[in-house]
């Protein structure tokens, strides 16, 4: 059985949470990995030492995830926004067999407004995420452009793509 990576990022309220529960749900023998879980600290300061150290902690984990073989999908939601961070993960499992499908969520500016405001986010939070948008749009990823779609249906868009092994699959966002 070869393992499935699925790596979920996309901007601060897109829905990479409930997409993951989703996916977490749905796929049998699957281990999901939220990658905010892996620096939780208070406070919360995001500097070149927290970062290392998360991304050492979710490719630990990963490579942990991927070597038991009670898995076979591996859910790894984040806010992944460059290259050299996937790579900064990925490149500690470099000697792990596994299928990778990276999938960027992203939504209008203002569905991703009105979503982060029902989730009672803070004003700068929601300016920052929609600063951000332009960044994910840039990655090597399939793109899901989730603006018009239920946590359902991204959820099954998503089964889709891994199921049918629809690796660089995007939809049109602009």
């Amino acid at each position: 059985m070869e393992k499935k990576l699925i790596i979920i990022n996309g901007p601060s309220g897109v829905g990479k949470t409930t997409a993951c529960w989703g996916l977490y749900k749905e796929f049998e023998k699957s281990v999901w990995l939220d990658g905010d879980w892996c620096w939780m600290m208070n406070p919360f300061k995001v500097n070149e030492e927290n970062l290392k150290m998360a991304e050492d902690n979710i490719s630990y984990m990963l490579k942990n995830f991927i070597e038991n073989v009670n898995y076979e999908y591996v859910i790894l939601g984040w806010i992944i926004y460059e290259e050299q961070m996937f790579g900064r993960v990925l490149n500690k499992l470099k000697d792990k067999d596994y299928q990778l499908y990276k999938i960027t969520l992203l939504c209008s500016e203002e569905k991703l407004k009105e979503r982060m405001l029902l989730d009672h986010r803070e004003a700068g939070n929601i300016e920052t995420s929609i600063h951000s948008i332009k960044y994910y749009k840039l990655l090597n990823t399939n793109k899901l452009d989730t603006t018009n779609l239920t946590a359902d249906e991204v959820v099954h868009e998503i089964v889709d793509m891994v199921n049918n092994n629809m690796i660089g699959r995007q939809t049109a966002l602009n």
